[in-house]
């Protein structure tokens, strides 16, 4: 544990700012064209570019290839005004327009989404949002685009926590941000001159657990992101870590070594009620709830190096599920269940793998060598993990067949932990 701790401390630098940039990395070649037209604007100043947040969105996705602005040959704001022939010259398949308008305090935008091949609307809405929401209405409106186009939920809308650091030795300082799914209008939720690990969001995206060093020794915190009111839930001595939320927010997994080895236990939040779960002479950590709630996977050495294995909560058997490699560790499921995202260690480094239950087929997703913490977007398109760029640590995101990749890189400083939170609404 000191060892591990060591180094993550030698990995973070000056402090994050509160937003992060997104530089795609890599698309994929399966991507849709589309081209989202700049709305048109009342002629006064917004705050935000509607159309490149929306376009940022869909390309960041990794499902679609928006149309550069500088090859669009006109910029119609209605269904009425667009000449399909124009765009089907150009290989687009479907079309964004729309307008901005202020509204007292706030802003109504109007936006269609058309199917160019076919010559029709698909969708059209009306969304109003208030003075400092702009962006977050833009969002909104990627979410129902995407899953208008794809039938898959989109996940705009959602948010991302992650920790920074800055300073160097005994002059570090910590802090624990919470900012938009595209790193933008982070907000800080704690700061502390200890170490901050682990945070994890409640079921209901309204609460985080999380570890703090704070008392000089690991003790897990809930604490409510509206009021920013916290308890400490536990504070054993030893491990007190990797806590895990439970499908229905009534339980916390965690590791901990208040009774020898690193084992997973179970907390009822309510009763404050503790019950084992492992019991090994090997490490056991990292728990993390399949999406029913029946099982926990978690990491084990007990078979001579980390592998990820499944606790069946009902019956108590234990089934391990990796073989590749010699090691693999911080098991998540995909949110249908289907599939397992994991940090899997090759002769190319640390990288994220997506493993198939069924068939047991591992796959590496990422392409850098020093990958960590991966969590995964609520609609299992995107997997969201920490990594090294040169000397930075920074936020990376690679999507779940592993074609499209983009990192969140801070202005300064070093970026960790990120945990993706479920649908807010």
């Amino acid at each position: 544990m000191t060892t591990w701790l060591g180094a993550m401390l030698l990995l973070f630098g000056t402090l994050a700012h509160a937003n992060l940039t997104i530089e795609i990395t890599r698309g994929s070649d399966r991507a849709t064209p589309i081209a989202v037209v700049p709305f048109a604007e009342d002629g006064q100043s917004l705050p935000e570019d509607v159309a490149e947040v929306i376009s940022d969105n869909l390309e960041r996705s990794g499902y679609f290839e928006p149309l550069p602005r500088s090859a669009m040959f006109n910029r119609p704001a209605t269904g009425e005004e667009v000449s399909f022939g124009e765009w089907r010259a150009l290989d687009v398949r479907y079309l964004v327009v729309g307008r901005v308008a202020r509204e007292g305090d706030g802003y109504r935008v109007r936006y269609e989404l058309l199917d160019v091949s076919g010559g029709r609307r698909m969708l059209g809405e009306t969304v109003t949002a208030s003075s400092g929401e702009l962006r977050g209405g833009a969002h909104y409106i990627s979410d129902q685009i995407f899953e208008a186009i794809t039938g898959i939920r989109g996940a705009f809308a959602t948010r991302i926590a992650y920790v920074t650091a800055r300073g160097v030795g005994d002059d570090m300082q910590f802090g624990l941000y919470v900012a938009d799914a595209d790193g933008r209008n982070g907000q800080q939720v704690l700061s502390s001159r200890e170490p901050i690990l682990s945070p994890a969001w409640s079921p209901d995206g309204r609460k985080l657990a999380y570890v703090s060093f704070e008392t000089e020794r690991p003790a897990i915190y809930i604490q409510e992101l509206a009021t920013g009111q916290r308890v400490r839930a536990t504070s054993f001595e030893g491990i007190n870590g990797a806590p895990a939320w439970s499908p229905d927010g009534r339980k916390l997994a965690m590791t901990l070594s208040k009774d020898g080895q690193p084992e997973i236990y179970v907390m009822d939040v309510g009763a404050r009620s503790f019950e084992r779960i492992t019991n090994n002479s090997s490490i056991d950590t990292e728990p993390a709830w399949s999406p029913d709630g029946r099982s926990l996977l978690f990491t084990s050495d007990r078979s001579g190096g980390p592998q990820l294995y499944r606790h069946d909560m009902s019956s108590g058997q234990v089934e391990r599920l990796t073989f590749t490699g010699n090691y693999n560790a911080r098991g998540r499921f995909a949110p249908d269940g289907e599939a397992i995202f994991l940090i899997h260690r090759s002769s190319n480094g640390y990288q994220v793998a997506r493993q198939d239950l069924e068939s047991g087929r591992l796959v590496v997703l990422s392409e850098s060598r020093w990958d960590e913490s991966p969590s995964v977007a609520p609609n299992g398109t995107m997997v969201i993990f920490a990594t090294q760029a040169g000397n930075s640590g920074v936020l990376s995101a690679v999507s779940a067949d592993g074609r499209a990749s983009y990192r969140l890189p801070s202005a300064q400083g070093d970026v960790r932990e990120p945990a993706w939170s479920p649908f807010l609404n």
